[in-house]
């Protein structure tokens, strides 16, 4: 999949491109179906499938740290996984002032050239807010493109959205943000430098930059980590380390990876969480906590047994443990 970052000055020369337009935080099952959608009618005409994201969550405008659900860096890689071509990366504020009209005029028909628009139920754009399907549709004939509409996903009777994801998520409720994400939650982070603290018990961990995607509640939980195309069996522990560090410390999510031990400093790994094993302890003493390690990781692999462990955008993987 290519990347395109910012509105350039000369139109890109696509084929016959089919685009959609949102944040798409999370990238769920509505989003899912949108883009799937997209692919297919770019493959049917021969074209390429289009996304137009933003690099900052319009939430950015009143918050310098934004919550989401997924960083830009998670969205493309499960855009790619999705079979989608392009994606171009925009500022909210490239695009912030323009009217509804202009947005089309100008990028969807002026500098991509799309053939074909595919919207959400609820989608709207331009200033205010003010563009939606039936101005879309109104501008179609005019601008030269088709617009294709898709109907609200629902999870349990309740319309997937990016919002009830994240709530659902820092709640702690993995199985029902599962649901409505079509995949494990899981969290994309670079690994940096941390106390090395975790090698002297005999779990060397990874300690993660998250890049601001939300995470759920402290505790220990059992994952799995992709990495160099493999699946492997880990414990994730999201909190402040309060056997070692003062209240009101720094939360951390530090990963331990079984059968791997090798410097990953700088690598990005993607961390899918399968359930809570238990809360967050402040242990007694060093040896204590590596006795609950070791309970932990005995608990995680006789839960997860000899399991088919399937997820979005990968094969069944058995894990014989």
């Amino acid at each position: 999949m290519k990347t395109i970052f910012g509105i350039k000055e000369t139109p890109l020369g696509l084929n016959w491109p089919v685009v959609t337009v949102g944040g798409f935080d999370g990238v769920h099952r509505g989003h899912q179906k949108i883009i799937t959608k997209v692919v297919t009618l770019a493959r049917q005409k021969g074209g390429e499938a289009v996304v137009l994201t933003f690099a900052t969550h319009p939430k950015s405008l009143v918050s310098r740290r934004p919550r989401v659900i997924t960083s830009l860096e998670h969205k493309l890689l499960l855009f790619e996984r999705l079979g989608v071509d392009l994606t171009v990366v925009l500022e909210f504020s490239e695009v912030e002032g323009m009217s509804a009209e202009d947005f089309i005029k100008r990028v969807v028909a002026g500098w991509l050239g799309v053939k074909a628009w595919v919207m959400g139920f609820n989608f709207a754009f331009g200033k205010d807010r003010k563009g939606d399907f039936t101005l879309a549709s109104n501008l179609s004939s005019q601008y030269g493109y088709e617009v294709h509409s898709c109907l609200a996903i629902k999870y349990k009777q309740e319309i997937i959205s990016s919002t009830r994801i994240r709530e659902t998520i820092l709640r702690g409720e993995l199985e029902k943000a599962k649901g409505m994400l079509g995949r494990p939650v899981s969290l994309l982070g670079t690994v940096i430098k941390g106390s090395g603290r975790g090698r002297n018990l005999g779990y060397p961990t990874a300690n993660l930059d998250l890049h601001h995607e939300i995470v759920p509640p402290k505790g220990v939980y059992a994952t799995l980590v992709r990495l160099g195309g493999k699946d492997y069996p880990s414990l994730t522990s999201i909190g402040s380390r309060p056997t070692f560090e003062p209240p009101g410390s720094e939360e951390v999510t530090e990963v331990y990876i079984l059968d791997l031990d090798q410097a990953l400093y700088g690598q990005v790994l993607e961390v899918h969480f399968l359930f809570k094993l238990r809360d967050e302890i402040k242990f007694e003493s060093p040896q204590a906590l590596k006795a609950q390690m070791d309970r932990d990781k005995e608990d995680m692999l006789k839960s997860l047994g000899k399991k088919t462990l399937t997820r979005v955008g990968f094969s069944p993987i058995m894990l014989l443990l």
